[in-house]
């Protein structure tokens, strides 16, 4: 009877495995330190996201590792404290942390340590406070762009029947004219009222659903070097920093090819029009995988970052918020659309784009889902 029952019992789990998999869904940050050294033991997904690093690379090394070593880095002043707990084996909290990470990230979180009696080493928490800033102006930025959106889509509806009637009555005026020197300026009637048509399908955006298949986000950064190279050759220095890790994304091939074009081509005139103090004007493709990353109020374990970096002189302060509202930009020329347009393109994809700029740098980041949401299992 007992042989019977042993049968039909479920094998036991490694609970280090398990451990681990519940550590890598917190959206706290989990190191553990084994050392006065601040030899890490142990990374959970959420502090690889904030620290830009793997922990197969990371563990081993110091914690110390992981900061830039610069004037003002609180993250050095706490982590060098670290240490003493191994004496102590007090707990140490200290609130609203601001310090920069190896890649030059800057970051502010919570921080906890906390010494463990039986393994010796330290449990290092991290509650990213920025990251809750992040979410909330995202889902703002997103509830007015979408807002925005729907009173352009139909002021626009509104402009185009009268301009095809317009266009309609210009053509049959032309046709009646004995006077041939005056169709000149039915014309012109004809031909901007085909501009502001033109205008009008651009602040409409895209028409249809997306189309969804596997694509090598790569090869699409890919092709739309080529198609800015094309138009401006030799202009523009591209710079590539590809993870080739990056599994591939789910997405409309040609959307999403436009709405990267939107943002290159938006960098490369900025750099036209105010080229850089030393001459070249420089573009740097980068893409990076990052874990349990919450996009439009949405957890998700995998999320693709693709950034786009220009060394032109930066957007104005007071237009980064407004920067993908439809009609606003930074360049004289510009009719500030691009932008819009990208960015409703990548929400249509379940993503967002966001923008950090300073004089010398602005980079433009592309967050795109790679998994489904952790809430979905």
């Amino acid at each position: 009877m007992g042989g019977s029952h042993n049968k039909f019992m479920k094998p036991s789990k490694d609970p280090k495995l398990i451990t681990e998999a519940v550590l890598d869904v917190l959206t706290t940050a989990v190191l553990v330190v084994e050392d006065e050294a601040l030899t890490i033991g142990y990374m959970n997904s959420a502090a690889e996201a904030i620290f830009g690093t793997s922990k197969h690379r990371s563990i081993g090394t110091s914690a110390l590792d992981l900061l830039q070593d610069s004037p003002g880095n609180e993250g050095v002043e706490a982590f060098n404290r670290f240490a003493d707990i191994f004496t102590s084996e007090q707990s140490f909290t200290r609130r609203a942390t601001e310090f920069r990470t190896r890649s030059g990230a800057e970051v502010t979180a919570d921080l906890t340590v906390s010494f463990d009696a039986v393994s010796r080493c330290l449990i290092i928490e991290l509650q990213p406070i920025n990251r809750l800033v992040r979410i909330n102006r995202d889902d703002q930025a997103l509830a007015s762009a979408e807002t925005t959106r729907r009173m352009v889509r139909g002021l626009a509806h509104e402009i185009k029947n009268p301009l095809g009637g317009l266009r309609g009555a210009a053509q049959l005026l032309e046709r009646e004219l004995e006077n041939r020197a005056h169709t000149e300026y039915t014309g012109i009637i004809i031909r901007e009222a085909d501009r502001l048509s033109e205008l009008v399908d651009r602040l409409l955006g895209p028409n249809r659903e997306p189309r969804i298949e596997p694509s090598n986000i790569h090869e699409l950064l890919e092709h739309v070097v080529r198609l800015v190279d094309a138009e401006m050759p030799g202009q523009v220095r591209f710079v590539r920093d590809y993870d080739p890790s990056l599994p591939e994304i789910q997405s409309d091939e040609s959307q999403i090819i436009r709405a990267l074009l939107n943002v290159v081509r938006n960098a490369w005139q900025i750099l036209h029009e105010q080229p850089p103090a030393n001459g070249e004007a420089v573009i740097t493709l980068r893409t990076r995988v990052v874990r349990t990353f919450t996009l439009r109020s949405v957890l998700h374990r995998m999320v693709a970052r693709i950034d786009i970096i220009d060394n032109g002189p930066g957007v104005a302060e007071d237009l980064v918020g407004q920067i993908f509202v439809p009609m606003i930009s930074g360049r004289p020329q510009g009719t500030g659309l691009g932008l819009a347009i990208a960015q409703s393109i990548i929400s249509q994809h379940g993503g967002v784009i966001e923008c950090d700029s300073r004089p010398g740098k602005t980079c433009f980041s592309v967050f795109l889902p790679l998994e489904e949401s952790v809430n979905d299992g």
